[in-house]
């Protein structure tokens, strides 16, 4: 069973991109919660479950392209 390199490297690419992600999105939306005076508190919440929501699409769009790549599902 042969794995699909250009694939695999494209889904551990994605994985690598989450990663960023992972750290900052719950940092920008703790940041939102603990600054609630100020008059950006809104846009730097939606900011911050827009950057949680892309990383888990990232990871989960990056497991299934090592998985496509690895067992050859086409």
């Amino acid at each position: 069973m042969a794995t699909n390199k250009e694939l695999l490297a494209k889904g551990i690419k994605y994985l690598f991109g989450a990663l960023p992600l992972m750290f900052m999105g719950p940092s920008v939306f703790y940041n939102a919660l603990m600054n609630k005076q100020n008059n950006w508190h809104y846009l730097v919440l939606v900011i911050g479950c827009a950057i949680c929501i892309t990383s888990v699409f990232l990871a989960f769009k990056g497991i299934k392209t090592i998985t496509d790549a690895l067992f050859n599902d086409k």
